[in-house]
């Protein structure tokens, strides 16, 4: 996997401006670290996470976290050498002939979209099986972004909350001026780390994540396209300038 270095730069960019705003408004960086309200928020946020989401999608979407600074290579050009590689064999000899492309396949829904070819399945019919399994595998990558989507419409709530405990404490010691000072930093620092969380990593995460699975699923739709072209007996060039309207300039 291609590092995706924007990420990183963004995040670094983030945390700076942060950091670097509270030097220059002549604050100490120790004011910024407040274990407790960490604590609060982050174990708040992952409670309500995990409460909302079931185990399989819960581990799917902390795996694909890495998406966002590794993400899943596209070879949209390899792909359309193959599908037309494949179109030149089957008119020249038959979609039999494509049977031995099968095994090399590392992708199964590559393979199973050849098989399909190969045992004579109309265009529709391909069309409709691999949509379905598509559209099945779409829908569980968008629920595992979720999860991310998620935190970041709990993190500032559970901030709001750990504010609001901050507050409780100060006025249970409003005797002992000692104390004031600590609760009401708690109570600050917490609603910086529920809406810095959620606006700097949660959601930008869970946006990274969408933009990376429309890419993916992109992909296989030019794929299924190709295969349903071999099946029509569509000419090879003819499906190859198809194929190359997915993307532009690279985008894809």
């Amino acid at each position: 996997m291609k590092m995706d270095k924007i990420s990183f730069a963004g995040l670094l960019i983030g945390l700076a401006a942060i950091v670097g705003g509270q030097l220059l408004e002549g604050g100490h960086l120790d004011s910024l670290l407040q274990p407790t309200a960490f604590l609060i928020v982050v174990g708040g946020t992952l409670g309500a996470v995990m409460l909302q989401s079931p185990l399989r999608v819960f581990r799917d979407g902390m795996k694909m976290a890495r998406w966002v600074f590794f993400p899943p290579v596209i070879e949209s050009q390899k792909v359309i050498a193959d599908i037309t590689r494949w179109s030149q064999i089957a008119r020249k000899e038959g979609l039999l002939s494509l049977e031995a492309q099968i095994p090399i396949q590392r992708d199964p829904f590559v393979a199973k979209g050849l098989q399909l070819l190969v045992d004579g399945a109309d265009p529709e019919s391909i069309r409709q099986v691999l949509e379905v399994e598509l559209s099945a595998w779409e829908s569980n990558l968008k629920a595992a972004a979720k999860v991310w989507e998620s935190a970041g419409g709990y993190s500032p709530t559970v901030g709001i909350l750990a504010a609001v405990m901050g507050l409780i404490h100060v006025m249970e010691n409003l005797s002992d001026p000692s104390k004031l000072g600590s609760g009401i930093a708690v109570a600050f620092v917490a609603t910086i780390y529920g809406v810095g969380a959620a606006n700097l990593i949660f959601l930008p995460i869970a946006k990274k994540l969408l933009a990376n699975i429309i890419r993916v699923v992109t992909q296989r739709e030019m794929l299924v396209d190709g295969l349903v072209g071999i099946a029509n007996g569509d000419n090879p060039h003819i499906i190859e300038v198809r194929l190359k309207g997915y993307f532009v300039d690279g985008a894809l």
